[in-house]
């Protein structure tokens, strides 16, 4: 029986599930599967890319959880593709690679101003209150009113981590840092700007109604804002989703606090659609002052167009949160303009020439884009994997696929790499830590820490 031995590189949601579904697969080969992280733990964007306050979604760990204890993929954390091992060792010991690397950073917004002092990716705010080990332990939340441009669910993440009160987190894994940076937060105000209406929204349902749910923060929503065209009210009727938002929406209207009214919170979350930003006002500092932006309508058929009006609203800091974006890999093709590495169907192929690259597979965001739920990432790696298999024929020829040759190699180049026993003892304190505060667990932020408690150290 031929052996597939095979290096997964990406142990969030799209690396695991693609090492599933080959291990489930009907086949004719034996498949030995190794996941390579460069982090100390696995699960990726739902460890690090979920609002600790959404237990509901981190349940999809449990999953990922059972695919690793089953024992039958091998993960090496804490090692950094490109540095730790490279393309050409992986073309030594294995017969191909799925790239599962996602989309990490924020995409670009290009307006005047938005490289001014605390104006922020939002990609960057999440890593932070998840207690991402690679950036800094403290955020600076000195600003009294804040602007979040975008009208997807991080848009919402980041608005809500924004308004919510330090204490209503003490029942989630929140880190000790992030709970005192947030604690000493200056926010009054959160201003959400979206180009499109109401009903043309990228968020879902329930990410706007934990919105409303926050205790001590008012929903301020603007009239002007629900003078709904033909194509909105079409929306609204035939679209269940945007049927429940709508529905929510309309709600916060008949609240005290609409149209900054008699509001008694001592925080205020507003949502100002069709509203397209131009420009990032600044003081003598260069920091935020202002956002500028241009009051847009319904073009009848789906898009926008600008009315020449512009408003500005004050703030002193602002997060930008317009997307995702991948990052290019050493050695592997990258589409500099859309953030993937080009593919066809999960099959890599040269940047320039559009032939495929041999033994070279993406599955995920770094395959799509940053699109789609978790739920897409398996139907995903199925395409993917799919085509791994009917490629036999033009796998790589290691030299020496051998199972021992990667602990050994690694161990040569200083690598103190993290294995499923490590991540299973830093799970099991993390769990401990939370266990005296009544906690589901408490993350252990510092990359040297995690290495030292996984390795038993």
């Amino acid at each position: 029986m031929t052996k597939l031995r095979l290096a997964i590189v990406g142990a969030g949601p799209a690396g695991i599930y693609a090492a599933d579904i080959l291990l489930k697969a009907e086949r004719k080969f034996d498949v030995s599967i190794d996941l390579f992280e460069q982090l100390p733990a696995p699960y990726g964007l739902v460890r690090y890319g979920v609002a600790p306050d959404h237990p509901r979604i981190k349940g999809i760990i449990t999953a990922l959880r059972d695919v690793l204890d089953r024992g039958d993929i091998r993960i090496f954390g804490n090692v950094r593709f490109g540095e730790d091992i490279t393309l050409d060792d992986l073309k030594h010991h294995y017969h191909a690679v799925i790239f599962a690397t996602g989309a990490i950073r924020d995409a670009d917004l290009n307006i005047p101003g938005i490289e001014a002092v605390a104006s922020y990716g939002a990609a960057d705010y999440v890593s932070w209150f998840d207690g991402h080990p690679d950036v800094p332990r403290e955020w600076p939340l000195d600003a009294a009113s804040v602007g979040v441009i975008g009208n997807g669910n991080v848009a919402l993440d980041v608005s809500r981590m924004l308004a919510k009160h330090a204490e209503d987190l003490l029942v989630t894994e929140v880190p000790d840092n992030v709970y005192q940076g947030l604690k000493a937060s200056k926010v009054t105000d959160v201003h959400v700007f979206g180009r499109r209406g109401p009903a043309q929204v990228k968020f879902t349902p329930l990410e706007l109604r934990e919105l409303g749910e926050l205790r001590d923060v008012d929903m301020v929503v603007y009239d002007e804002d629900f003078d709904y065209d033909e194509a909105s009210r079409d929306a609204v009727a035939s679209n269940k989703q945007v049927m429940v938002i709508d529905r929510i929406l309309q709600s916060w209207r008949k609240r005290d606090s609409v149209n900054n009214a008699g509001g008694t919170a001592s925080r205020r979350l507003h949502l100002h659609f069709w509203a397209r930003p131009v420009e990032v006002k600044t003081d003598e500092n260069g920091r935020v002052a202002a956002l500028v932006y241009e009051r847009t309508k319904s073009d009848g058929a789906g898009g926008i167009i600008g009315t020449g009006e512009m408003r500005e609203v004050p703030m002193q800091a602002l997060y930008r949160a317009v997307g995702y974006f991948g990052s290019p890999l050493p050695g592997v093709p990258f589409d500099k303009k859309h953030g993937v590495i080009p593919n066809r169907e999960g099959q890599v192929l040269e940047a320039k020439s559009n032939q495929r690259v041999p033994g070279v597979y993406a599955t995920g965001w770094i395959k799509r884009g940053p699109v789609g739920l978790i739920g897409h990432t398996k139907s995903d790696a199925m395409e993917t994997v799919r085509h791994l298999i009917n490629d036999q024929g033009s796998w790589w020829q290691p030299v020496d696929p051998s199972e021992a040759a990667i602990p050994a190699l690694l161990e040569s180049r200083g690598v103190r790499w993290t294995d499923l026993d490590g991540w299973h003892r830093l799970d099991e304190h993390e769990i401990a830590l939370g266990a005296p505060q009544e906690r589901a667990r408490i993350k252990v932020v510092p990359r040297e820490d995690m290495v030292r408690i996984s390795r038993g150290e």
